[in-house]
């Protein structure tokens, strides 16, 4: 059973797709790239009386977890909101601790990736993050680049406002060289510009916690994907999770501004 664009699974055919072969799911869901804003982190330690960093910590084994099932389900591609641009506003504390638990995902979790043929592609300014950091990201991108599974791709100082901006100044200084006319300058060339210009089409943004806004993420790849809010807050999110997504996603008509 295979999901093709403008159609929609009936309820019976979801559910039927939900107990496939998780390897087959995404396909038979019709879902190649899928994204998630990663909220909920700080609730779920304070309704725990536990610390933040703790909900932190949780969160990055909820990656862990969804990841490999991504990769189960046969998703090519799917893109964490791992750090914004606006992060940077807050406690110094705090922006710490995030980045130490991204050492420490890098440094675990390299080998699992070069195992499962998992390649990690970053998308935004991460270059503008510690020195020691940036080396290795970079180490890990290139170690993974030739891998052909499921792209994980983790958003690190990113805002979709930036990427046009900086997608925007890219065309600019084209035409400036001579290289495109800016009355040729067309939707593809922005795409081209983008930070994801090798990924699939964005078919699925997910996002946490209840909260029902997409926060400077992704906008322009956003603009024909089916948009799912869950209760969940991010640290309890998994595989089922995941399916749940992947499932209701099926269940939709995209027309594309069609009928």
């Amino acid at each position: 059973m295979i999901f093709r664009p403008g159609s929609k699974l009936s309820e019976a055919q979801a559910q039927s797709a939900t107990h496939s072969s998780h390897v087959d799911m995404a396909k038979a869901c019709g879902v190649r790239h899928a994204a998630i804003i990663m909220d909920g982190n700080g609730r779920w330690a304070s309704r725990r009386s536990l610390p933040r960093f703790v909900g932190h910590k949780q969160g990055v084994e909820a990656v862990r977890t969804t990841v490999r099932a991504a990769r189960d389900m046969g998703l090519e591609a799917l893109t964490l909101y791992a750090f914004s641009s606006e992060n940077w506003k807050r406690p110094e504390d705090e922006i710490s601790d995030l980045m130490g638990l991204l050492r420490h995902f890098i440094r675990a979790d390299v080998d699992e990736f070069i195992a499962n043929n998992v390649r990690l592609k970053i998308i935004g300014n991460y270059r503008a993050l510690a020195p020691d950091l940036v080396e290795m990201i970079d180490d890990v991108v290139q170690r993974t680049a030739h891998n052909t599974g499921t792209t994980l791709v983790i958003a690190l100082n990113y805002g979709a406002q930036d990427e046009l901006v900086r997608a925007a100044r890219a065309l600019a200084a084209a035409a400036a060289r001579g290289e495109i006319s800016a009355d040729a300058i067309e939707a593809a060339h922005i795409d081209a510009a983008l930070d994801t210009n090798d990924l699939p089409p964005l078919d699925l943004l997910i996002r946490t916690s209840g909260e029902q806004r997409l926060s400077n993420f992704l906008l322009w790849q956003a603009a024909y994907a089916e948009l799912y809010f869950t209760e969940t807050l991010w640290p309890d999110f998994d595989g089922a999770s995941l399916a749940e997504a992947l499932t209701t996603y099926a269940t939709r008509e995209r027309r594309f501004g069609g009928r």
